[in-house]
């Protein structure tokens, strides 16, 4: 079946793109904190800006919820111990998370620009029916954790945004990984044949990912190998679909909280945070997609059930929670 090629990124831009990105980020970083002097960022230093926005970039793909890693870290750098900080903080993590959803959306530019290309050629054709489904399946698997989000986010973020909830999902998230890999049969469905009924399972799946600690990645990836996709095709519709769910979170959260952000930290550290994020992220995701072929998932599994049981101990001493 012809269609949107499978292969949408080259090794030698898989190489390429996440060197040219660190010296750019490099470059800004320089130009930023030499040209920008503010106030009103006492409370997040660069080095921490940095900090978070690297945890952010590394962890938003892998399968072990950069939401989990991210509060932790918050927890640890003292930025969580008044509600108002607390607020910010939380916000600000979800605001960096552009710098991942664009590290995302430069590696996948010919995916996305073939699908949009597809987009318009009549529906008749394998390249029309192809795009046409693949969006349709992009669309639908969103639904589901963005309805969700909306209704409960805040209850959510009120009972599990916690040491002790993010570590249990951590556990039950490594373990479920070992059985997975365990039980996994062979699969070979290339991203051109997925349907919006593996769309509508694979969003039902996301849902779960509200639960920090959990992973968007994890339970995507998984529910896209459980109806039938290739390990490459699951992870590279896990990455499309995070491009959606990622760019409606994060410009709800700016739209709500963008300016209590500013307010706390100015624009320096925010867009340190960026930066930080886009350029480990894009040298996460082109790590992930090579390991995952060649390794699978447990090694994510025995490192999810290992930080689990440090988040405990620190929330036994050092976080006192």
């Amino acid at each position: 079946m012809s269609g949107v090629p499978i292969t949408t990124v080259s090794t030698d831009e898989r190489r390429r793109t996440p060197l040219l990105l660190l010296a750019a980020g490099v470059v800004v970083l320089i130009v930023v904190a030499l040209a920008v002097t503010e106030a009103g960022n006492d409370d997040l230093s660069v080095a921490e800006a940095m900090l978070l926005g690297i945890v952010e970039g590394i962890t938003e793909y892998l399968p072990v919820s950069s939401t989990g890693h991210l509060l932790l870290t918050q927890d640890l750098l003292g930025l969580t111990d008044t509600p108002a900080t607390e607020a910010a903080a939380d916000s600000y993590a979800i605001s960096i998370q552009l710098g991942a959803i664009v590290a995302v959306a430069v590696l996948y530019r010919q995916r996305i620009t073939g699908t949009i290309a597809g987009l318009a050629r009549p529906a008749a054709t394998d390249e029309g029916r192809s795009a046409r489904m693949l969006t349709g399946a992009i669309v639908v698997a969103f639904a589901p954790a963005a309805i969700v989000g909306v209704l409960v986010g805040d209850a959510i973020k009120d009972r599990l945004f916690s040491p002790g909830w993010i570590a249990l999902a951590w556990f039950v998230g490594g373990v479920a990984i070992l059985v997975f890999e365990r039980h996994r049969a062979p699969t070979t469905r290339p991203l051109e044949m997925i349907t919006v009924r593996d769309g509508a399972i694979i969003g039902a799946a996301q849902i779960l990912a509200l639960w920090p600690g959990t992973s968007r990645s994890l339970v995507t990836i998984i529910a896209a190998v459980l109806v039938g996709m290739s390990m490459k095709a699951a992870v590279e519709f896990s990455f499309l679909l995070g491009l959606l769910t990622l760019t409606a979170a994060t410009a709800y959260e700016i739209l709500r909280n963008g300016q209590t952000v500013v307010d706390t930290y100015g624009y320096l550290t925010p867009a340190i945070g960026f930066v930080a994020a886009l350029i480990s992220a894009a040298a996460a995701v082109t790590w992930l997609v090579d390991h995952l072929q060649r390794h699978g998932l447990a090694a994510f599994g025995w490192y999810r059930i290992g930080l689990a049981a440090a988040t405990v101990v620190l929330a036994a001493t050092v976080l006192g929670s």
